[in-house]
C-alpha cells in the first residue's frame, strides 16, 4: 500500500524527479570522464612528458570527490525535501516509522544506483564523442586512450553507490526521528540569514589568507612541486567557501537596507535569494571552483594548441624540402598555394653538399634567427650565398634535404667550379604555405609519397617540427580541452540543478505576485536578476582563480600561459551566457506557466 502511495507521489512530482535524476546522471558521467583519464596510467605515461602527472590527477580526483560529496549531499537533501510532506502524511494516517524508513532508504538507493549506471553509460558515450571531435579537429596524436575503461567505471560505482548507501541511512534516521507535524511543514521553514559581524569578519580574513597562500603555492610550483598542488587544493577550496559564506550573507542583508531594494520587485528578488542563503553559499563555492577548473583547463589546452605551430615556425622558414620532385609532387605543392617556392641545384658527397652560389644570389634563402627562446621571438633573415656560407644557421638548408644529407656541410661554388664536379646534379625544392596547421593533411600525404614514411626524423622543415612537437604536447592539449569540457558540463549541471530544484516551490510565490497585478515583464525581470546573481558571483571568483592559477603552467609551457588568453575567455563567456539563457528559459516555463 505504501509503495503505491509513494509511486503516486512520484508521478505527481515527476518534473522534480527528472531534474534530480538528470543532475545525478551528469554528475556521475563527468566523474567517469575524469577517471577515464586519471586511472589510465598507460595513457598518461605515453602522452605526457610530465613525470608527476599521475600525482596531479590524484589531487584532481580528491577535488572532484569533494565536489561530488557536496553535490550528492545537496541532491539527497532535495530528494528528502520532496518526500518529507508525503511521508509525514503517511505517519499521520498510522504508517509505521520503520516501514517508512525502509521505503525512503530503498528509494534513495534505487535513484542513486540507477543514475550512476546510466551516468557511466552516458559518460562513456561523451568520452568517445568528445575525444573523437578533439582528435579530428585539432589533429592530435594519442596512444592507449580508451573511452570505456573498466577501472574508471568501478571507481565511479564504488564512490556513488557508497555515498548513496550512506545517504539512505541518513534519510532513514532523519525521517524516523522527526515528528509528523514537522515533516508536513518542513518546506515552509526559511533559513533566514543573520549578520554576525565578528564571525563573518574572521571568515573573510581567514578566507583571504587561505586564497593568498594557495595563489603563492601555484606561483612557486617549481620549488614546492607536489606539495604546492596539495597546499593550493586545500587553501583555495577552504578560502572560497569562507568568502562566499561570509560575503554572500552580508551582501543579501546589506542590500535590503538600500533604496535600491524598494524599487520594483528587487526586494522580492533579494528575499528569494535570502530564503535559501545557506544552500546557495555551498553550491556557489563549488560552482566557482568548477568555473575555474573548466576555464583554466580550456585556456591551458588552447595555449598548448597555439604554441605548437609557433614552435614549428621558429624551427625553419620553410614547410618542407623535397629532393628531385616528381610532376605529381609539384602539382600537390601548387595545390597548397605556397607563399614561397624555390628550387636549388646541388651535388653531394658523403660529407659536403655543393650548391650553385648564383641561385642563392637570385633567390635568397631565408633562415630563422631566434631572439628569445622562451617567448619564441624570432626574425627571418634573407641570405645570399656569401652570407649563408658564414651563417651559423646554414644547417637549416641541409636540414631540408633530409636523410643522410641533413648532416652534410653546405658549400657555395661559382658556376665554373660547380661544373667541374663529377657528382650527379640533383634538385632541392623548398616551399612555405600560409599555415602548417591548415595544410597538415596535404603535407602528410606529400611526405608519405616522397619519403615513404611519416616519421619526422627522416625529413626537415616546419612540418617535421610540427609533428615532433605535436606528438609531445598532444596529450597535454587533449587533457586540457577534454577536462575543460567535462568541468564545464559539471558546472552547468550543478548550477542548473541548484536553481531548477527550487523552481516548483517558487511557483506559488510568483502566482501570488501575478494575482496582485504584477506584470509579466516585472516577473521576468525579477527571475533574470535572481539567476544572474547566481551566475555572476561564482564567475567573478572563478576568473580570479584562473588568472592566478595559470602561474602553475609557466614551468611546462614554452610561451607565456597568458598569451592569447582573450580567446578562451571569450569562448567560455559565450558558453556561460548560453547556460544562463537556457536556465532562465526553463525556470520561467516552470514558475510562470
Amino acid at each position: 500500500m505504501l509503495t503505491k502511495l509513494a509511486m503516486t507521489g512520484f508521478k505527481h512530482r515527476w518534473r522534480d524527479y527528472l531534474v534530480l535524476f538528470s543532475g545525478l546522471i551528469m554528475s556521475s558521467a563527468i566523474f567517469y570522464m575524469f577517471e577515464a583519464l586519471a586511472t589510465n596510467n598507460a595513457f598518461l605515461k605515453q602522452n605526457t612528458s610530465i613525470g608527476m602527472v599521475g600525482f596531479i590527477f590524484q589531487f584532481g580526483s580528491v577535488l572532484l570527490t569533494i565536489i561530488t560529496l557536496v553535490y550528492i549531499g545537496y541532491a539527497n537533501s532535495f530528494l528528502l525535501s520532496m518526500r518529507k510532506r508525503d511521508y509525514g502524511l503517511f505517519m499521520m494516517v498510522g504508517a509505521r516509522k520503520s516501514k517508512i524508513g525502509q521505503l525512503i532508504w530503498l528509494e534513495t538507493l534505487l535513484v542513486g544506483v540507477t543514475a550512476t549506471i546510466v551516468g557511466i553509460l552516458v559518460g562513456t558515450a561523451l568520452t568517445a564523442g568528445v575525444s573523437q571531435i578533439l582528435i579530428n579537429s585539432l589533429g592530435l596524436t594519442l596512444h592507449r586512450f580508451a573511452a570505456w575503461y573498466a577501472p574508471a567505471a568501478l571507481v565511479t560505482i564504488l564512490l556513488y553507490v557508497g555515498l548513496f548507501l550512506i545517504a539512505g541511512v541518513f534519510n532513514l534516521i532523519a525521517l524516523t526521528r522527526t515528528p509528523a507535524l514537522k515533516l508536513l511543514h518542513s518546506n515552509d521553514q526559511p533559513n533566514r540569514p543573520q549578520l554576525k559581524p565578528m564571525r563573518q569578519l574572521l571568515e573573510v580574513i581567514v578566507g583571504l589568507i587561505s586564497i593568498a597562500i594557495g595563489y603563492w603555492a601555484m606561483a612557486n610550483l617549481e620549488t614546492l612541486v607536489l606539495a604546492g598542488i596539495g597546499i593550493a587544493l586545500v587553501t583555495i577550496v577552504l578560502g572560497t567557501y569562507l568568502l562566499f559564506n561570509a560575503i554572500f550573507v552580508w551582501l543579501m542583508v546589506a542590500l535590503k537596507r538600500f533604496k535600491f531594494a524598494q524599487r520594483g520587485l528587487n526586494g522580492f528578488t533579494l528575499s528569494q535569494l535570502s530564503f535559501r542563503i545557506r544552500n546557495y553559499t555551498k553550491m556557489l563555492s563549488i560552482v566557482a571552483m568548477l568555473f575555474a577548473l573548466a576555464l583554466g583547463a580550456i585556456t591551458v589546452g588552447m595555449g598548448f594548441h597555439s604554441q605548437i605551430p609557433l614552435m614549428a615556425n621558429a624551427n625553419n622558414a620553410y614547410d618542407m624540402g623535397l629532393v628531385n620532385t616528381t610532376k605529381s609532387e609539384r602539382q600537390q605543392i601548387a595545390a597548397m598555394k605556397p607563399k614561397t617556392t624555390h628550387t636549388y641545384h646541388f651535388k653531394a658527397t658523403k660529407k659536403v653538399t655543393y650548391y650553385r652560389a648564383a641561385e642563392f644570389n637570385q633567390q635568397p634563402f631565408t633562415t630563422i634567427k631566434m631572439q628569445n627562446k622562451h617567448q619564441l621571438d624570432y626574425q627571418p633573415v634573407q641570405n645570399n650565398a656569401a652570407k649563408l656560407q658564414k651563417s651559423f644557421d646554414n644547417y637549416q638548408l641541409t636540414q631540408l634535404q633530409g636523410g643522410t644529407m641533413a648532416a652534410t656541410t653546405p658549400v657555395f661554388l661559382s658556376e665554373t667550379a660547380y661544373a667541374k664536379l663529377a657528382q650527379p646534379e640533383q634538385r632541392l625544392t623548398v616551399f612555405t604555405t600560409n599555415s602548417v596547421l591548415e595544410h597538415r593533411s596535404a603535407l602528410a600525404k606529400l611526405a608519405k609519397e616522397h619519403f615513404h614514411t611519416t616519421n619526422p626524423e627522416q625529413y626537415g622543415g616546419r612540418y617535421a617540427m610540427y609533428q615532433l612537437v605535436n606528438s609531445m604536447y598532444s596529450g597535454l592539449e587533449f587533457i586540457g580541452m577534454f577536462l575543460g569540457i567535462a568541468f564545464l558540463a559539471m558546472l552547468a549541471s550543478c548550477l542548473m540543478f541548484k536553481i531548477l530544484s527550487g523552481a516548483a516551490t517558487d511557483q506559488h510565490r510568483y502566482a501570488m505576485l501575478d494575482k496582485v497585478g504584477t506584470t509579466r515583464r516585472q516577473l521576468t525581470g525579477a527571475i533574470n536578476k535572481k539567476i544572474a546573481v547566481l551566475f555572476i558571483l561564482p564567475g567573478i571568483v572563478g576568473i580570479v582563480h584562473v588568472l592566478f592559477g595559470l602561474q602553475m603552467f609557466k614551468i611546462i609551457m614554452v610561451t607565456s600561459p597568458y598569451t592569447g588568453i582573450w580567446l578562451p575567455f571569450l569562448i567560455f563567456a559565450g558558453l556561460y551566457l548560453l547556460y544562463y539563457l537556457m536556465t532562465i528559459t526553463i525556470y520561467r516555463r516552470i514558475v510562470l506557466e
